[in-house]
């Protein structure tokens, strides 16, 4: 019974911000402002910094199913590598998120209602994707190799659509599927037009951040199966990194179009992090290191950035 006191505790801390976030941060549509989006960031990056001391003190008492042998310290390490390289690869999908909110021309009073429910969907479709993937990575061999081709793979095409500068087109596959209407009817999902029941544009709009949040997890797992397979540092990093991409949204969301260069970060972070993969069985590139570079990749983007904004 006890291995699955963890898994509980990690269940309830993020229930309990769930319904923190919800019912007191962000009730009746509140429209978020910069300074209070700023204030959800810390929030949560400090609570994941909080769990980051649960994390210790399961794997110093046992409590976990210690699959690699992880010191607590070590355990620490990892967890807090899986949960910055979660935050650094999701800086894409927040570029992505924003053209989706334009695409449908969601008012900002719903927008961080879409983004909640988006949560509780990755909570799910990751946990089954994590699964998967510590299951193919320990039944076969050489899987961590393939997992590192196809992350290279994104990044280099990943760079070439940076290259040429290609515009995200308005998502209308998804219309073939489900009948819509542009009304939003006052924040509801479902609407009558002729009589007739169809989903609203802020259904689409959430269908569509669904998907991306799914297709970006083909990404962002892999990546953290280059720190640690062990399931419950994957999976605790990935929430909490998830967790705190909505405020992060609203903070950088008047923003994102001046800090280009993160793009750039991005890039080399998975480029790391691939070759990570595929030399696993033969190279123990140390975590320290591995922290080390994702965090001065992230800081030479910002500086570039903030250095071509102030000369602008």
């Amino acid at each position: 019974m006890e291995n699955y006191l963890p898994w509980i505790t990690l269940i309830s801390y993020v229930v309990i911000l769930l319904l923190i976030d919800f019912f007191v941060l962000h009730k009746k549509n509140r429209i978020t402002s910069v300074k209070r989006a700023i204030f959800e960031t810390i929030f949560f990056v400090a609570n994941a910094l909080i769990f980051a001391s649960f994390i210790y003190w399961f794997y110093n008492n046992s409590l976990v199913d210690n699959i690699n042998n992880l010191k607590p310290i070590q355990a620490v390490v990892k967890y807090l590598t899986g949960y910055i390289i979660e935050l650094s690869l999701s800086v894409d999908n927040l570029f992505v998120i924003a053209i989706i909110f334009t695409s449908f021309k969601i008012p900002i009073q719903y927008q961080h209602k879409l983004l909640f429910l988006g949560i509780l969907g990755a909570i799910i479709f990751r946990a089954i994707l994590i699964s998967v993937g510590i299951i193919l990575i320990k039944k076969i061999h050489g899987m961590n190799i393939v997992f590192g081709l196809f992350l290279l793979f994104t990044a280099l095409k990943m760079l070439k659509k940076e290259a040429e500068h290609k515009e995200v087109e308005e998502p209308k596959g998804i219309a073939k599927i489900f009948r819509f209407s542009k009304e939003l009817d006052g924040g509801k999902y479902i609407t009558k037009v002729n009589g007739k029941r169809v989903f609203t544009a802020l259904f689409g709009a959430l269908i569509t951040i669904e998907f991306t949040d799914l297709l970006f997890a083909l990404d962002s797992i892999p990546a953290i199966f280059a720190v640690t397979t062990d399931p419950f540092i994957v999976y605790s990093s990935n929430i909490f990194a998830i967790m705190g991409l909505r405020s992060l949204y609203f903070f950088l969301a008047n923003m994102l179009d001046k800090f280009i260069y993160l793009k750039y970060s991005v890039f080399s972070i998975l480029v790391f992090v691939s070759l990570k993969l595929i030399t696993a069985n033969w190279i123990d590139i140390p975590e320290w290191f591995s922290l080390l570079f994702i965090g001065i990749s992230l800081a030479i983007g910002i500086y570039i950035s903030t250095f071509k904004i102030n000369k602008e």
